[in-house]
């Protein structure tokens, strides 16, 4: 039973701005990983390092990676809650179509789950 409940365009709109600027923040969190890793350095090519500075250097691209992929999930995750925004669905449950709870939205705006949904997912 899908609630028909939905946040007065007032509410929204700060909300909106809020995923925007969000988003311009991890794009440029994005950008910036991308010069920190070690891969990146051109010279790296004609270098002819030592063992341990190829480790540190697998290393740092490995630790760069896992944290370009977190960046690209909250990205997802932002865009969806814009999407949602404008097709009238924000603070819904998108698998039991409740009303997500505020406190919740607080926290994460981005949010797309009802509390109670998320735990049945980590399951």
């Amino acid at each position: 039973m899908a609630n028909q409940f939905s946040f007065p365009q007032r509410v929204l709109e700060p909300i909106g701005n809020f995923l925007n600027r969000e988003i311009k923040k991890l794009e440029t969190r994005k950008k910036n990983l991308k010069k920190e890793d070690p891969f990146s350095n051109p010279a790296r090519v004609t270098d002819s390092a030592s063992p341990d500075t190829d480790a540190a250097e697998q290393f740092g691209h490995a630790r760069v990676e896992a944290m370009r992929r977190e960046v690209d999930r909250k990205l997802i995750a932002v865009r969806k809650a814009l999407a949602r925004i404008k097709i009238g669905k924000y603070g819904l449950c998108e698998d039991c179509g409740q009303m997500i709870d505020t406190d919740r939205l607080m926290v994460k705006p981005e949010a797309t789950l009802c509390i109670k949904c998320e735990r049945k997912r980590e399951k």
